[in-house]
Parts: C-alpha cells; structure tokens; sequence
C-alpha cells in the first residue's frame, strides 16, 4: 500500500450499472447544503492526542474532566497486552492474582476488549465473549469448524451468536486458553483484535455481494481493505485504537440496503461522477441510550481508489478532536454537531491525501424505489446454475455441533463459504442447482435451520440478553422465541414484520428500525411489584425510505406483551386472527 493509502480497484463497467435516480434520503446531498457557520475558534481545532512511543495517547492539558475508561487508557495502553504480547503473562496470572489490584482488573474487565475479549463479570464470572473481525459476513467451513472447536470444550457454557454486524460472537473462552486461540485464529485467517471498545467495528457490506444478479458494487474488496487498514493485516493498528468512543462502518452494494447505512458512523454510498465510480458519504449515525442520530450526508464524493484515505481522515479528525468526557455525548455524530457538517468536512478534507474533497455526485446509483428483498430461501445467482440458500438462524444462537454441520454442508453442497448477516442469519452460497432438492433434505435445514421459517420468525433479532450481558436488564433469546410462538397461536401474519429485542437501552438488537421492536427495562405488574419489561417501539424502516421508529408503549410487564403485540399486528399490520381465519374458511 502507498504512503498515500490509495488503493486500485476495478471500477465496474458503467453500462452494467442500474440507471441512476433522483436521491434517496440516504443518499449524500446533490443540491447546497444550509450554509453552517465554520466559526469555530482555532483552538478547539487543536488534536487532543498525540504520538508517543508508537501509541496515540490524550494531551495533559485535555485531561481534565475526562472519563474513566479514558484514565484506563492513559494509565497503561490496551493494546501493549496485544503488540507487546502482555496477553501472554496476563493468561498466565489466576484469576484471583489478578482481582487484588484495580490495574489488573482494568486489564480484564476494560483493556482486553482491545483484544476483543469482554469479561461477562456480573453473569458468567471468569468467562469471556470473544468477538471476531469478518468483513462483509464472509467466512469458510475451516473458521466455522474452528471456533466450534473452540467452544465445544466449554461445554454448557460454550456456544455462538451471529451479531447485527455480520459477525462471530462466542462464548464461554477462559484467559488461560487465549493465547492459543488467538494462534489458532490467525491460522485460520481470523482476528478478533479491535472488535471492542473504542475501536472500529466489522466492516459491513452486501451479505449476496459478487452472487447478486441484481448488485450496484461487489463490497468484499472494499470491506476487506477497510478491515485490513484498521488492524493493519491483524497486526495491530495503533493509530485508529483510542478513538473517543466505538465507530461503524459500512460499504453498500444493493438497492435492497441490507447494510444499513443510516445507522453507520460512515457508510460509502455507491455514486458516478464524470464517468469515474466512486461513492458519495454519509455520516454519524448510531445509537445511545441517550441519543440516536440517523447518518446525514458529507456532501462529499470519493473514487473507489479512496475509499481507505477518505476512510483514515475521518477517524483521524474523530480521533483529533472527539470530546472524552461525558460517555453519553462522545461519539462522532456529536462532534459534527459541535463543528457544523461544513467544519467536520473541513477537517476531514485537511487529512486526505492533498488536503481536498470533492463536492457529491448527482448521479446515485441506489434506487430510490425498490422493494426490498427477502434472501432467506433458495434464489437464483448471477453465475449460471448456482443458487444461494438463505437460512434462519433462530435469534442468531449456535451450538458447536449446529456450526459444524453448517460447514458441512457448506462444503457438501458450496464451496465451504458461509455468510453472516446483520439479521442473524446465515447464507450458504454457491450451490449448484442440481443439489439444491438433497441440500434442502438436509436434516440440519429440516429441523433446525430453516429456509421457509414463518413470516414472524425470519424477521427475528435478539441481542445477548441477560444470559450473558451484564448491561441487560432482560432475558432476550428465549423470550424473543416463546413471544412470537404465541403470538404466532394468535394471529396469522400475510406480510413482513420485523421484531427486534434488545436487553437495554444500548440497543444492540437495533430496536429503532424494526417494526416491532422491544427495549429491556424494570416495570410494574397488576399488583404493582417489580417485574421484567420491555418499553415497545413502533414503526422503523429499514431501505431507502428508511427512519427510526418511536416509543409505543412504555414499561409493558413481559407477560402482558402476546396480547400488545397481537393488537399491534392487527391494527397496523394486517394481521387476522387465527379465529376469524378458521371461520372464513
């Protein structure tokens, strides 16, 4: 890779493209943009961090009224335990060496996510998740059987999730074994390193990119390079590894928006201009507890060759001049609100290449009017004779006998590649169509991991829960399960409908752009005590007329939610009840 970070890629030839349309309200701006005062004083223009010893750390005189996780960053940098191979001894220390002083519980409670490595402390003492890095979903039968190994040793403590960001989660790993898991990772050309805290998360991109008949842009190149920047090939990549606060990103390659881009810090938006491929981009978008901002438009346009500068100057300008106070107000979103979208593209413009960025292109090439599609199932791809087969993971939770089918048949029926999905699903591509009738008798499709599952089943998301998690408040997976089970009893559903639940307001099964969806809190039952509850959103989007839904009904106890949600299918979403469909038929 050159100094300047620019990267060739093969822009895909033009006439292959989809005619371009009028803007999506994801798509970056084409007309001016409300002229936002760049006033803002030079001194606040000052980078906060600065480099010492091959490690970015905060400036003295930017340390006051800071928070704790950044007084454990600047005490001992996190990710020494990794470059400088501190795992190693760390691993080696008893669990119960390493409680009797704050810097070592730091260590495994605060600066292993560095490694991605979280503690579950209040649920499953001495375990640890790992969280992977698999750029655009895309993993083999080798990984999958892997990290099935991985886990099957832990036994009723061991086993995997697919995440909202087309990744591996799993469970159960104890310090002592991780330094042999991470050897045993890199051989099979996986990394969890920077898939927690303040990092850059898995780069998201078209979970049917270079299979899709109907595809803008294959996104592995790019989500791959990305994922390659950010870790620097697995090695480590200091300078993007004390960001203020965590930081997603995605590549889109479908009119569908199955990355959704919205949500993202940064999300690359397919885009011409002047014959050249490139994207326009969007910015700061996330959820909070507190806060959540859809992605709004840099007014900006890159080549495909810039994709990894443009990409770099924005961290480093979030890097630079992010606030580290209040957890609440530190990600990017609110530095482009302290800056004005004209002051962050400035100061993104000064960290590129030659200091330039050029103004948006008119010629989007998402479609605004699409309807987006549904890839659980069998469908055709754009290689003659193949298809893909969409399957439903039920609340994305694995087994390591479940995984190692899945590989399985990937290599029986494929070519041994899987893909994870944003909805906790799994793809298995590259079936040839004479073996789609013996796949789809396949035991593991039949009676696990369906590929025709009912209309509420497949639009399922569930986070951890309070299995696991120590932030949830609720129990997720398994009530996510048994809810709609019931609810199924109750009505009959004619079309999609999308329920999300998450265990607390950190939202991480993304509740606001569901259709449905149900956010962990503390309620009141009929007699007034205590009870698990879930606060219900109503009316999220997702594709190019996407929002965020809002709240429906607070503090609902857990087992009153069959009948709110059965009402909710009927009145908004068609649904009849099972009653009246006996009777008319």
């Amino acid at each position: 890779m050159s100094s300047s970070l620019s990267v060739q890629f093969l822009s895909p030839p033009l006439s292959s493209a989809l005619p371009c349309c009028k803007q999506t309200r994801l798509a970056a701006a084409t007309t001016p943009l409300e002229p936002v005062s760049t006033d803002v004083e030079a001194a606040r223009l000052e980078p906060r961090v600065e480099q010492r010893d091959g490690y970015w750390i905060l400036k003295e005189k930017f340390r006051g009224g800071i928070n704790v996780q950044e007084k454990v960053k600047i005490q001992k940098e996190p990710m020494k335990l990794f470059m400088e191979n501190g795992i190693e001894e760390l691993a080696k220390t008893s669990f119960e060496e390493l409680e009797k002083s704050k810097d070592s519980k730091d260590d495994i409670d605060v600066r292993l996510k560095w490694l991605g490595l979280f503690h579950r402390r209040k649920n499953h003492y001495g375990r640890f998740m790992m969280r992977l890095k698999l750029p655009n979903g895309v993993t083999t039968s080798a990984q999958t059987k892997y990290l099935a190994r991985v886990i099957r040793k832990y036994g009723e403590d061991g086993c995997a999730d697919v995440t909202t960001r087309q990744n591996w989660q799993i469970r159960g790993v104890v310090l002592p074994d991780v330094p042999e898991i991470l050897k045993g990772l890199a051989e099979v050309g996986l990394t969890s390193l920077q898939s927690g805290m303040d990092n850059v998360r898995n780069p998201v991109g078209n979970p049917l990119a270079g299979i899709d008949p109907e595809e803008i842009v294959d996104t592995r190149p790019y989500t791959n390079l990305l994922s390659q920047y950010i870790t620097a090939n697995s090695l480590g990549n200091p300078t993007v590894t004390n960001l203020p606060r965590k930081w997603n990103v995605c590549v889109v390659g479908s009119h569908d928006l199955f990355e959704h881009p919205h949500i993202n810090d940064l999300a690359y938006m397919p885009a011409t201009k002047d014959g050249r491929f490139g994207f326009n981009l969007l910015v700061g978008g996330f959820f909070s507890p507190k806060r959540c901002a859809e992605a709004v438009p840099l007014d900006a346009w890159v080549s495909a060759d810039d994709v990894i500068p443009l990409c770099k100057a924005v961290l480093e300008a979030y890097r630079d001049l992010g606030t580290r106070g209040n957890r609440q107000k530190t990600r990017m979103m609110w530095l482009i609100d302290e800056l004005g979208i004209e002051g962050f593209r400035a100061e993104v413009a000064k960290r590129m290449p030659f200091q330039e960025l050029e103004r948006a292109s008119s010629e989007d090439l998402v479609q605004k009017q699409w309807e987006r599609r549904d890839y659980v199932g069998v469908h055709p791809q754009k290689q003659e004779g193949l298809s893909y087969v969409g399957l439903h993971i039920p609340v994305g939770r694995l087994q390591a006998d479940d995984m190692d089918e899945l590989a399985h048949v990937a290599d029986k029926y494929g070519t041994g590649e899987l893909r994870l999905t944003v909805e906790q699903n799994i793809i298995i591509p590259n079936v040839e169509n004479s073996k789609l009738e013996a796949l789809l008798k396949e035991p593991l499709l039949k009676n696990r991991f369906s590929p025709e599952p009912s209309i509420l089943m497949r639009g399922l998301v569930a986070c951890t829960g309070n299995q696991f998690c120590g932030q949830a408040i609720i129990e997720t997976k398994a009530r996510a399960l048994k809810v709609t089970e019931e609810v199924e009893r109750h009505v009959a559903v004619t079309r999609p409908v999308r329920m999300h639940w998450t265990g607390c307001p950190n939202t991480c099964a993304q509740v606001q752009v569901a259709d449905i969806g149900f956010m962990g809190c503390m309620a009141r039952d009929e007699n007034g005590k205590r009870c698990e509850g879930a606060d219900v959103f109503l009316g999220g989007r997702i594709g190019s007329d996407s929002h965020l839904g809002d709240v429906y009904k607070k503090s609902v106890p857990c087992k009153d939610l069959v009948p709110l949600v059965v009402d909710i299918l009927v009145k908004h979403f068609g649904a009849v009840p099972r009653e009246r469909e006996e009777g008319e038929d």
